[in-house]
């Protein structure tokens, strides 16, 4: 599609009488001068009425990401000639809703009014006010109002009310702004229904008992936590990777307070690795993957629990998490357990950070095991803004230097295949690549292929996929939620069946769902852990100082650490100690 044509007079489609509406919508592509191979992905983007969308609003092909801001403009002059303006509320509205998507794509919920008009300013668009209104007339964009922080004091000068500040304006796409507007609700009806499970005195001697019949040497602050887990209906319980043996005596104490409680439990995990892998270290967790939770329970049919423990908590998006709190019957007790220094979730949102912020739930911090392995050693030197290498005399952690990407991706490749089984004792199958980007020699998309040659080969017969693949999951479907991940085990009725991480076998109808799942991003990583991860991090990682402890923290048993960033790598986690979100939970939970 050209870049900057010269203007041309409005054109006018013909539309064929019975080509059905796929043909109607080729025939408007056409006229406005765009390929035709754009109709699939358009009609996908702006459901069955896309042709009658784009005949009254060219710059609706800026739903497509694909598409330029020039392109879409082209387009426009081909269909409305002089009347093409850059002002035209359409490509506002479009332009606005473009903005929101890639601002929900970086993990934001919302936009500040101020920042949304500014960088349509900067596209040509000298009068926002209108833009932002078609958005929200459209339906692409929902408007906020949220009352500064700062000075609660409502008495002034004399005695007299203070005057209310003005609000600021936040603009959010709408199933975002829904979402967050959910989860506070769902929160503050939990809280203002919540009776304690038990009193402070029973709760202790619970822990007590369960301490004495399993030998497990609790922790006082760990005690004190699950004290709080008892009489409080929100609790987040923060640790670090040292603390994971308190996270686990946790899990225990919750099961057994809620069998002598009769409220039952129910423990979850963002993804199916994350649910298997815990399940793994805590039997007695019996963690279940939330995209199952989810499938058998909503508002409607809640979870059957008092207790309703959420793990690795960090990698819970405002969508998912809404859900979840949804589906929670009044009373329900909710604990998050979560690591604050790892990045927030691949999907958007910050919920554990926002819930801590808006001091509406209990905090308990866990604490750390006393003597700390390797990989607990080495997520604290990251946590504390520094890489650097740590006595690993079992070869827990390894450091692998890379002097291009290409290096990079041929060591990640070894790695898996030969050196971590033969060394370590750990299969390909129980190891996970994990990089700082999709793209480049050294990327997730071209090991996944280098992967595929050495451990699957075949000739894709399941649309580019093969029966024993490694498959990601990218997308929401019957059972699954992005992030999980699991072995393709062959075709079935609308699509392609897939056993996840723990047994649970899903089918994928949609193929935009799956992706190869040998190698992965950091964020599509976050929530599971792997008996070994080889971590690459190639020259052209643009990294922080979550991301990299994100990364590190998915190893169980060892980790590599494939460095070709070079003194990039240090830098970032040196330089870049956290990730900016805008969102708005925090002033949803203090208002509800």
């Amino acid at each position: 599609m050209p870049e900057s044509p010269p203007p041309a007079a409005p054109v006018t489609e013909t539309v064929p009488a019975d080509g059905g509406p796929d043909a109607r919508l080729r025939s408007v592509l056409g006229a406005l001068g765009a390929p035709e191979a754009l109709a699939a992905p358009l009609a996908g983007a702006l459901g069955p009425g896309a042709a009658e969308e784009l005949r009254d609003d060219p710059w609706r092909l800026l739903a497509l990401p694909q598409v330029t801001r020039e392109q879409a403009d082209y387009c426009a002059r081909r269909a409305l000639g002089a009347d093409a303006s850059p002002d035209d509320p359409r490509r506002g509205r479009a332009l606005a809703a473009r903005l929101l998507r890639h601002a929900s794509r970086e993990g934001h919920t919302a936009m500040e009014a101020k920042r949304l008009e500014e960088a349509l300013r900067s596209m040509g668009v000298r009068s926002p006010s209108p833009a932002l209104d078609a958005a929200v007339d459209g339906g692409d964009a929902v408007v906020f109002e949220v009352l500064p922080e700062g000075d609660d004091d409502i008495v002034g000068e004399g005695g007299e009310a203070a005057e209310m500040p003005d609000p600021d304006l936040f603009y959010a796409p709408p199933r975002l702004g829904r979402a967050e507007e959910q989860l506070g609700e769902a929160l503050a009806r939990l809280t203002a229904g919540g009776e304690p499970v038990m009193d402070s005195a029973t709760a202790a001697e619970s822990v007590q008992a369960t301490d004495e019949r399993l030998g497990l040497g609790i922790a006082p602050e760990t005690t004190a936590a699950l004290v709080s887990v008892a009489l409080r209906t929100v609790c987040v319980l923060p640790h670090t990777e040292a603390g994971r043996e308190a996270v686990g005596h946790v899990l225990e104490c919750v099961a057994a307070m809620a069998a002598e409680s009769e409220v039952g439990v129910a423990v979850t995990v963002p993804t199916a690795q994350g649910a298997a892998a815990l399940n793994a270290a805590v039997p007695a967790a019996a963690a279940r993957p939330l995209g199952q939770l989810l499938r058998d329970h909503s508002p409607a049919e809640p979870v059957p629990a008092g207790f309703v423990v959420v793990a690795e908590a960090m990698a819970l998006g405002a969508e998912l998490a809404a859900e979840l709190a949804r589906a929670c019957a009044d009373g329900t007790h909710i604990v998050l357990l979560a690591d604050p220094a790892n990045a927030p979730s691949a999907a958007p949102g910050q919920v554990v950070a926002d819930i801590v912020a808006s001091r509406t739930a209990t905090v308990a911090p866990l604490p750390d095991s006393p003597a700390p392995g390797p990989l607990a050693q080495a997520a604290a030197l990251v946590s504390g803004g520094e890489l650097a290498e740590v006595e690993a005399p079992g070869k827990e952690v390894v450091t692998v230097p890379a002097a291009s990407a290409d290096e990079a991706a041929h060591r990640a490749v070894q790695l898996l295949t030969d050196s971590i089984p033969r060394a370590i004792g750990t299969a390909a199958d129980a190891t996970q690549i994990i990089t700082s980007a999709r793209g480049g020699e050294a990327g997730a998309d071209a090991l996944n292929t280098a992967c595929k040659e050495r451990l699957n080969p075949g000739p894709g017969a399941l649309g580019g996929f093969d029966p024993g693949d490694r498959v990601l999951l990218t997308g929401r479907g019957p059972g699954y939620v992005p992030g999980d991940t699991g072995r393709l085990t062959g075709a079935a009725d609308g699509g392609v069946e897939v056993e996840l991480a723990g047994g649970a076998v899903v089918t994928v109808a949609d193929p935009a769902h799956l992706r190869a799942g040998w190698a992965m991003t950091i964020a599509a990583a976050h929530g599971s852990r792997w008996e070994a991860v080889i971590a690459v991090f190639g020259p052209e990682a643009r990294s922080s100082r979550p991301q990299v402890h994100t990364a590190i923290t998915r190893a169980e048993r060892h980790l590599s650490v494939v460095q070709a960033a070079g003194p990039a790598l240090h830098e970032a986690v040196r330089d870049v100690p956290a990730i900016h979100r805008q969102t708005r939970l925090v002033s949803v939970l203090r208002e509800a």
